[in-house]
């Protein structure tokens, strides 16, 4: 697609995502494009189903099957299986950023903290689904240095139960940061 095209969609396959992992899925981009998300099997998202600004705001949704062999599965506690919930916390991090491109940043992205995580449920082998809800608090992009920062507060439900929150997620973009 191009770049334009890419700014312009408002939902992402899973084959789109990981095409942008491996900087594959712009025809045509700009001069420090070089945001990557995670590839598999540390992408955690399969699919963003929504994603919209409002000047300054914006709201993602996006989604995760869950897999019995997922890598998590087979080394976090075993004989007791569960995704590790930093992995939650990741996963609006790595929305976030993407928010942060499609919005028209150059760079390269860095999880930059959060405020407050509460965790009130888990995600096991026989979920289903996982749904990020992002609420997009604040997107500024600094003209001088060409940075950009967000800050967005995410849910986390598993199977349409609500088991996390994520407050204060801040990923920036910032250029001349990729290792060579």
């Amino acid at each position: 697609m191009t770049y334009d095209e890419f700014k312009n969609s408002s939902r992402f396959s899973q084959e789109e995502l990981i095409a942008f992992s491996y900087g594959t899925l712009v025809d045509d981009p700009p001069e420090d494009f070089t945001a990557r998300l995670p590839a598999p099997p540390f992408l955690m998202v399969d699919r963003i189903l929504d994603i919209r600004t409002d000047g300054r705001h914006g709201s993602i949704v996006a989604e995760q099957d869950i897999r019995l062999d997922a890598w998590y599965f087979q080394c976090h506690m075993p004989g007791d299986p569960v995704q590790p919930g930093c992995l939650g916390v990741d996963a609006i991090w790595q929305l976030l950023g993407f928010f942060c491109v499609w919005r028209g940043s150059l760079g390269s992205g860095r999880a930059l903290g959060c405020g407050e995580v509460t965790f009130g449920g888990q995600i096991r082998p026989f979920n289903r689904c996982v749904r990020y809800e992002v609420d997009v608090r604040r997107f500024t992009h600094l003209k001088e240095s060409g940075a950009s920062i967000v800050i967005g507060e995410g849910t986390v439900s598993v199977d349409g139960e609500p088991i996390a929150e994520i407050h204060e997620a801040r990923p920036g973009i910032f250029r001349g940061i990729a290792y060579p």
